[in-house]
């Protein structure tokens, strides 16, 4: 390009990146042959030539106890592997699960300073306006998990998780002929009083509304604000053919239907933990929806990389395919000796 412009390499470098002084009509003339030649220009070589790092802070659930969350830090872990080598650093912040632990690590969070943050936005108000404050400082941002952006402030990576009600409606709702008695079985810890919970069983109940032939359906709920077995009785269960678990226990439910041998009950619920595999592959739960928490993990550090590092206008709300899980179709990866 230096030759072909008849100036120095360093005129170019000058131009390209607009520093010092540089007469008006050489800066025409090498932007000319840019527009005719398509340069652009290597961000990552740049980076690397400036050994440039970017700080991206991780603000999730601690994962020691909670399958779930160990999944998603296993995609994050494995993004942050594969991205290192392009100057990718990550911060973690994590807070035990409750609400006192989740504000004191906010604080951190926002005496931190970043490039970029990937967030699970648990408690619903205090992450809204945790968010609130946080855009103040024009930081890229993407949520995984649950999604409670307004106006698509924020990137999102995660389920739909109305979609995933709606689609959890249509399991409970098929070859189904006789009157149906669908319990609704709340398991939830305070913290679950979230958005994602909420959007999963108003999604649930809009299936049965838009197909208002299904009249044979009746719908009972109960909740328990904790997640021990002894909490379940014979009579919550009287008559009751389906059971949708909205969270990941559904296998509370499963463990005590097998220990009294109640049979014929459909459980639909979600995710891939051991015990609910345990119960799926005893034939006791019908469906589980999962999420693919280690795509999420993955997939919010690679929206951070692409918007920051590659400089690349991404999507801004990525949505997970959700799989339907059988017995039939569970093959865990059999480990080779």
């Amino acid at each position: 390009m230096a030759e072909l412009a008849n100036v120095s390499p360093g005129t170019v470098d000058r131009i390209i990146h607009k520093r010092g002084q540089v007469a008006q009509e050489t800066v025409d003339k090498v932007n000319a042959i840019i527009d005719e030649f398509g340069y652009k220009r290597n961000i990552l070589a740049s980076n690397l030539a400036l050994n440039k790092k970017f700080h991206f802070a991780v603000f999730l659930p601690k994962s020691e106890t909670l399958e779930y969350w160990k999944s998603q830090v296993d995609g994050i872990e494995k993004a942050a592997i594969e991205f290192s080598k392009f100057g990718i650093v990550l911060d973690y912040f994590f807070y035990d699960y409750n609400l006192i632990s989740f504000k004191e690590t906010v604080h951190k969070v926002m005496q931190f300073d970043c490039d970029g943050l990937l967030f699970a936005p648990i408690f619903y108000q205090d992450s809204v306006e945790f968010l609130n404050e946080y855009q103040k400082r024009n930081i890229p941002v993407v949520m995984i998990d649950s999604n409670i952006s307004e106006g698509n402030q924020h990137a999102y990576v995660g389920q739909n998780a109305f979609q995933s009600g709606y689609l959890a409606g249509r399991l409970i709702s098929f070859a189904v002929k006789n009157e149906r008695q669908v319990l609704i079985f709340k398991i939830t810890r305070e913290i679950e009083s979230t958005s994602v919970y909420l959007q999963r069983i108003d999604g649930f109940y809009s299936y049965f509304k838009d197909h208002n032939e299904l009249t044979n359906f009746k719908f009972s709920e109960v909740t328990l604000k904790d997640s021990k077995i002894d909490q379940l009785s014979l009579d919550m269960f009287a008559g009751i053919n389906s059971v949708f678990v909205p969270n990941s226990r559904a296998y509370i439910v499963a463990e005590f239907l097998y220990r009294n041998n109640i049979k014929g009950v459909r459980i639909i619920g979600y995710d891939l933990l051991k015990e609910n595999i345990e119960y799926l592959n005893k034939g006791v739960i019908d469906f589980l929806i999962n999420q693919r928490p280690e795509d999420q993990g993955y997939m919010g550090i690679n929206y951070l990389y692409k918007k920051l590092v590659l400089q690349e206008e991404t999507e801004h709300t990525h949505y997970i395919p959700l799989e339907i899980i059988l017995k039939e179709n569970y093959f865990p990866a059999r480990k080779t000796v």
